[in-house]
């Protein structure tokens, strides 16, 4: 008697018992991947019924076989195997023993192909997140020492930096980021001014709202505001651009021609954020401090002479200096880690995406750990 949904499921089983209690099998119509599941739950249901008289399975009907059909035939030998229940295959065509050859029955018979899938615990959970932590570390400072090996190999041979690149990264991360680094700054200085004046008009303390925004622009939010808008502009595209290359193999192609990718591909970049990022941080202080000043003129009724003198008196030579070099540190950290990602690139295009995201987090928090170092030793220092 046939099965009735052998049609929906693309195959049929019959079930035939012989002399002695052995069982014979007998398969029919497509063994392939889309009936999978069901046919191994099928055949393991008829071989837990056998006795240790053996099975036979008859292949004479089978139309068609492809691996995972074999594979699941060939599961079943090894389950057979293992229940001491021998089991043989009968009336397989040529081509339905050649697919079965193909499979390694040794490395079956030592392992199962999928394990079953369990869900890790905390204590695993954390160790791999740690391990995974450890290993990014070490990456990231290997590739620190090449580049500063790389840095310092062009401070001794300048004519061996690739000048027209430096230029050209110069221009895409420093004066294509104007723009929105003004804009950032101007209502940035707005918000900061407004809402510090709702709380210092209380105590008629309005003429400090200009030397409260000086300090918090210049000493911190300008270097830190500027930092993250070059890692996302600037930052990401220096991983994507590098991980793209990577893909593409264009860099084992620089290995090949005997260029050091290090020098050839992140000098040039880490040297034009060095020199922009800077800049763009007293740009964005400027846009910040204009802010405040249409605050302070138009709704604090102060002259633009004692807002700047305010402003003036509130900053030392020490203030800048140290902004600066806060934002030198910053474009280092920003363009090394966007580079390193990018070098890190293993696969596709998803991988050149993840490699993006990561550049612009691991910068980002990079940023964020350094200012607040800074913070603690320039509060020693002066």
């Amino acid at each position: 008697m046939g099965d009735p949904e052998a049609p929906r499921k693309g195959y049929a089983i019959s079930r035939a018992v012989g002399g002695g209690g052995a069982v014979t099998l007998s398969l029919s119509g497509r063994i392939a991947l889309e009936n999978l599941r069901s046919l191994g739950m099928e055949l393991e249901g008829h071989l837990e019924k056998v006795t240790s008289a053996g099975v036979t399975v008859d292949l004479a009907g089978v139309e068609y076989l492809d691996s995972a059909g074999a594979l699941a035939l060939l599961q079943l030998e090894s389950q057979s195997r293992a229940r001491a229940v021998p089991l043989s295959f009968v009336n397989a065509t040529d081509e339905a023993r050649r697919i079965m050859g193909l499979i390694d029955r040794e490395a079956l018979a030592q392992a199962p192909l999928l394990g079953e899938k369990r869900t890790p615990n905390l204590m695993e959970q954390v160790g791999e997140a740690s391990l995974k932590f450890c290993r990014d570390l070490v990456q990231v400072l290997t590739f620190l020492g090449e580049l500063l090996l790389a840095l310092g190999y062009s401070c001794l041979h300048p004519r061996s930096v690739r000048w027209g690149d430096v230029l050209f990264y110069m221009k895409r991360a420093g004066a294509d980021g104007l723009p929105i680094v003004g804009l950032i700054g101007l209502l940035l200085g707005l918000i900061i001014a407004f809402m510090s004046s709702l709380q210092l008009k209380q105590f008629g303390a309005n003429i400090y709202v200009a030397s409260l925004l000086a300090i918090a622009m210049v000493k911190e939010l300008g270097p830190i505001m500027t930092a993250i808008l070059v890692a996302g502009r600037s930052g990401s595209a220096f991983a994507a651009e590098i991980g793209t290359m990577k893909v593409n193999e264009e860099v084992d192609a620089l290995l090949t021609m005997g260029f050091n990718p290090v020098s050839f591909l992140a000098v040039p970049k880490v040297l034009a954020a060095l020199v922009v990022v800077p800049v763009l941080t007293i740009y964005a202080d400027l846009f910040g401090l204009m802010g405040g000043l249409i605050v302070g003129v138009l709704g604090l009724d102060l002259t633009v002479y004692t807002y700047i003198q305010e402003s003036k008196n509130a900053l030392e030579l020490f203030d800048l200096v140290s902004s600066l070099i806060k934002s030198a540190v910053f474009a280092v950290l920003i363009a090394g880690i966007g580079c390193q990602r990018g070098f890190m690139v293993r696969g596709g295009a998803a991988a050149v995406g993840a490699a993006t995201t990561s550049a612009v987090v691991a910068a980002i928090f990079l940023v964020i750990v350094t200012d607040s170092a800074f913070a603690l030793v320039l509060h020693y220092i002066q």
